[in-house]
């Protein structure tokens, strides 16, 4: 018999019985225990309240499906290319989700904990988390760095699912400093930035997701899962009222050829052009 071991407490399987965290999943699990309960457990080997359960819901939720996004794009069109390929086109969609869909998520989650991570204390009341804000837009500003969590392409008067979220997260005792820095963020950063943008729901999921006190390394993986399921109904519209071929088409057909030779040194630098379309949703 081989010494080699490969420690594990997730699941285990044996010629009649399945276990995950150690419990039956037949028996102890299924039927008993939510897809959300199930990965808060999984991740963070604790079981969580009803109301983590309920906040971690409402994040995921929020980040399911948002219209016709490039992730829901890019899924379509590869369905559209191989069809036999289900897998292939949700993992087109998800592989979309970076810094400025998605990924925001986990990127508002560090930036914030950093920042409460130096307080000495948290602050007592909404004026001393206003100062804490202030303090962490200022050096974001000075050192010529994106806030995550601001802004919003389509939103731009209000993300509805921020006031939601925040709501959700009183109500089941999940409001913690991440998320009171996020809302001071959004009170105090028209002072720097000189326009008001709204706390999109990407960025109050990061910051829910860090108070539920779930790894901040994983905060872009809770993006994704919620995206899985929202490009599963992507897919699902895609079979019933097929859009991707005539997205291909419009751009195939609309397709207009520049001489590179008259393109300026501005529009021929991919990363300059990037930069100033770089509003996060």
């Amino acid at each position: 018999m081989s010494d080699r071991r490969f420690p594990t407490s997730l699941g285990m399987s044996t010629t009649s019985t399945i276990t995950l965290l150690g419990e039956d999943l037949a028996q102890d699990l299924m039927g008993k225990v939510g897809l959300t309960e199930l990965v808060y457990r999984m991740v963070t080997l604790r079981v969580p309240t009803p109301g983590q359960v309920r906040m971690l819901d409402a994040c995921l939720l929020a980040l399911a499906d948002h219209g016709f996004t490039p992730t829901a794009i890019a899924a379509r069109l590869t369905y559209l290319s191989a069809p036999e390929s289900v897998q292939g086109a949700m993992a087109a969609g998800l592989l979309g989700g970076g810094s400025r869909f998605l990924g925001v998520t986990e990127d508002c989650g560090r930036f914030l904990d950093a920042v409460v991570a130096s307080l000495p204390e948290p602050p007592a009341d909404d004026a001393g988390w206003d100062d804490a804000a202030r303090d962490a837009v200022r050096r974001a500003r000075a050192e010529k760095r994106i806030i995550p969590g601001l802004g919003h392409p389509v939103h731009k008067e209000l993300d509805p699912r921020t006031p939601a979220l925040i709501a959700i997260a009183r109500e089941e005792g999940c409001h913690g400093p991440h998320l009171a820095l996020f809302e001071a963020i959004g009170r105090v950063h028209e002072e720097f930035l000189g326009r008001r943008l709204v706390l999109n729901g990407a960025g109050v999921v990061g910051a829910a997701l860090a108070d539920l006190g779930l790894p901040l390394p994983l905060l872009r993986g809770f993006a994704l899962l919620a995206r899985a399921a929202g490009l599963l109904g992507q897919l699902a519209e895609e079979m019933r009222m097929p859009v991707g071929m005539d997205t291909y088409l419009m751009v195939e057909r609309n397709a207009e050829f520049v001489d590179p030779a008259t393109l300026n040194a501005e529009f021929a630098d991919p990363a300059a052009v990037a930069e100033e379309h770089a509003e996060p949703a």
